[in-house]
């Protein structure tokens, strides 16, 4: 059974990308995975209010986020965290609306608000912790959205800065559970990466090398202590579980949490429903998809494109395994439709894989000429999940005989 098991925006990204923002980018820390101890701002209130704030930021409630931490600057106008979350605020709208980039400049300019506040605190100490954190998360933010953008320079520049940064505040404080985030992204990626994409290896005698258990027991580490990462730490492990060590299960328990957690965030909600998949919960996974597709269709907050594609491709797994062609020939289309809207630097394994199963229901209807035109399609785009094997077979010999 063809699963897909990269993220759906990230889909769209090259293999170098993805390197890129894996080794040289997240290990900053990333979306509200930010360090921070409840002591570096004393008010229980204040601190209450980020906790508050993150909490709405993941569940992409934008407007009450903004209520919070505009509460939080007006407490604390001489701390980055009310700073560093607005600019949060304004990531996840760039997220919920990826392919429009008229959001960059507005983000970038909140980061560099944090980046000047800390780099006026670490002039005064250069042992700032609060500081060191705050800036590295900024400059790694400001870099990966540079990578995904394209701006391969800028955000290489920006790893080089960031780096030391994470590094610093680690050896400063190395029992912070919060700290435990951007060192476990690193150390698991910088040895991960490097073994399944050999081409990056050259790159990485500019890192320190990683450590895959060592990265995974920081993370888990993470998700049981850390005050402000927990969440964030939650999201990296279940990928990890789920592309790396095969671990379906357990991807799927943090899937679930997550989910419970912030039914609102759609990355949570497509994660849910492919670990289902993995898992074999075929109806429980039909279930959440159709959640997902008619949260598209109403265009609820954060649910777009490519929250309907994946949601279209497996209603329409689901349909041709109950047999019901028609049904899936339907979604498959959709999934298709919306693929040719998104897929700007060529097919994805969407398009791919939704026509070769178009291919095989066509096969299946003694449709022949369709079939075959499909599958001459599927070879004619680039190779998922042995997409290139199956039309050749099925090409040779009718699907189902």
């Amino acid at each position: 059974m063809h699963i897909l098991k990269s993220d759906g925006r990230t889909l769209s990204f090259s293999t170098i990308r993805l390197i890129w923002l894996a080794v040289a980018v997240s290990i900053m820390l990333p979306v509200c995975g930010v360090v921070l101890q409840a002591q570096w701002i004393a008010d229980p209130g204040v601190d209450k209010l980020l906790q508050t704030s993150i909490d709405q930021v993941y569940n992409l409630e934008f407007d009450k986020a903004e209520g919070t931490l505009a509460e939080v600057v007006r407490l604390r106008p001489d701390h980055p965290a009310g700073f560093f979350f607005q600019a949060m605020v304004q990531w996840w709208r760039i997220l919920c609306n990826y392919d429009d980039a008229s959001q960059d400049d507005l983000f970038f300019r909140k980061l560099e608000i944090v980046i000047d506040m800390c780099d006026k605190r670490l002039d005064k100490n250069p042992d700032d912790i609060t500081a060191l954190f705050f800036k590295g998360g900024s400059v790694g933010f400001r870099g990966r959205l540079r990578a995904n953008r394209g701006n391969w320079i800028g955000a290489a520049n920006d790893g080089v800065v960031a780096l030391p940064l994470v590094q610093k505040a680690y050896t400063l404080d190395p029992n912070n559970a919060d700290v435990l985030l951007g060192m476990g992204i690193y150390n698991y990626y910088a040895e991960v990466i490097p073994d399944r994409y050999p081409i990056v290896k050259p790159l990485m005698i500019f890192f320190p090398s990683g450590d895959r258990k060592k990265g995974l027991a920081q993370l888990e580490l993470a998700t049981k202590n850390a005050n402000y990462a927990r969440v964030e730490a939650k999201y990296f492990l279940m990928q990890n579980y789920y592309l790396y060590e095969k671990n379906f299960a357990r991807a799927l328990e943090i899937a679930r949490s997550l989910h419970a957690s912030y039914p609102r965030n759609p990355l949570f909600h497509r994660y849910l429903g492919r670990t289902l998949v993995t898992n074999g919960l075929m109806d429980e996974a039909n279930a959440v998809f159709t959640e997902i597709e008619e949260l598209y269709v109403k265009k609820q907050t954060g649910y777009d494109l490519y929250d309907g594609r994946e949601a279209y491709y497996y209603l329409g797994r689901y349909q041709f395994f109950a047999g019901r062609y028609p049904q899936a020939l339907e979604y498959f289309y959709k999934s298709d439709e919306l693929s040719r809207k998104l897929d700007k630097e060529g097919p994805s394994g969407f398009m791919s894989l939704a026509n070769l199963q178009v291919g095989m229901i066509y096969d299946l209807q003694g449709k022949r000429e369709h079939a075959l035109q499909q599958y001459r399609k599927v070879l004619a785009m680039k190779e998922y999940e042995n997409s290139h094997r199956d039309a050749k077979k099925y090409t040779e010999k009718p699907y189902g005989k």
